[in-house]
């Protein structure tokens, strides 16, 4: 194992093509594509995600990012292809399947129901509530679910800066603070793996720090984090992995060295010009 540019060390080791193969990968995306009529938007050959790394998926606009998040989250159909969580295959699932599976995701546009208070967006988030039906208002059982539900929503409202929010309607919040409580919401349901789409965007810069701050401690914690990010200097600065995408096709991966050095990146993503060293400064 070899340390980046940046000082941090691999805990794995891959080669730098693209669609290469991982020591432990938790994602494992073969052969799917996309199609809108005459255009292609994804075409990935194959893509491997390694367990218990923060990945960035970058490339230009219109290369196919969010449309495969939607595809692996099952709130698109993919034309082709198939996809494995830890070797279960994906295709054909409902995305509160995929959830309960074990992967969640974020939107570039906050889900958040905006007349709902953050605990109660928090608490909708549990799986396998039990609710008051009639065997659980007999029994009573429900009423111990909701206070664990409540315990955990609040520990992670907490967790993420927002317990003095707890019964303001998320409507009232900030658009980083919505972003923070989709992120906090998301880990309801315990996931393995976290998909977040462009998460820093439209946030105040003063929540930057603390949103990379999070992301970081979950990957210490053993979760694996997709992000898709335009922003050149997050991307280096916290990303393990790099997978660049354009024309909804893999065309490098690799640490954010390697790919800041690879000419197809530069010319495909960060045009002609660019200088490289750019890359490592932000490392």
């Amino acid at each position: 194992m070899q340390p980046d540019s940046s000082g941090r060390t691999l805990a794995f080791e891959a080669a730098p093509e693209p669609g290469s193969a991982k020591p432990d990968p938790i994602l494992t995306i073969h052969g799917v594509s996309r199609r809108f009529g005459g255009l292609t938007a994804v075409d990935v050959e194959h893509l491997e995600i390694q367990r218990g790394t923060i990945t960035a998926l970058i490339g230009p606009n219109g290369a196919g990012k969010t449309t495969l998040f939607n595809i692996v989250s099952a709130f698109d159909e993919p034309t082709t292809g198939r996809w494995q969580l830890d070797g279960k295959e994906l295709r054909g699932r409902q995305p509160y399947h995929i959830a309960r599976a074990g992967m969640v995701r974020t939107f570039q546009l906050t889900k958040s129901l905006a007349k709902m208070t953050c605990i109660q967006n928090m608490m909708l988030a549990a799986p396998h509530q039990r609710g008051e039906g009639f065997l659980s208002a007999l029994f009573g059982g429900w009423r111990d679910q909701e206070a664990a539900v409540q315990a955990k929503a609040e520990e992670l409202l907490e967790r993420f800066n927002l317990i003095h929010m707890r019964d303001e309607y998320a409507a009232t919040l900030s658009g980083g603070q919505r972003k923070l409580l989709e992120m906090a919401r998301s880990l309801m349901t315990d996931p393995e793996i976290i998909l977040l789409d462009e998460p820093m965007a439209g946030v105040n810069p003063a929540l930057v720090q603390s949103l990379l701050g999070h992301i970081e401690a979950l990957r210490d914690e053993g979760m694996t984090v997709v992000f898709i990010e335009h922003d050149m200097d997050v991307i280096m600065g916290i990303s393990d992995w790099i997978a660049v995408l354009a024309e909804g096709r893999v065309i490098a991966e690799g640490t954010p060295q390697q790919v800041g050095q690879n000419p197809v990146v530069i010319d495909a993503y960060l045009g002609a010009g660019f200088d490289d060293s750019d890359f490592e400064e932000s490392s």
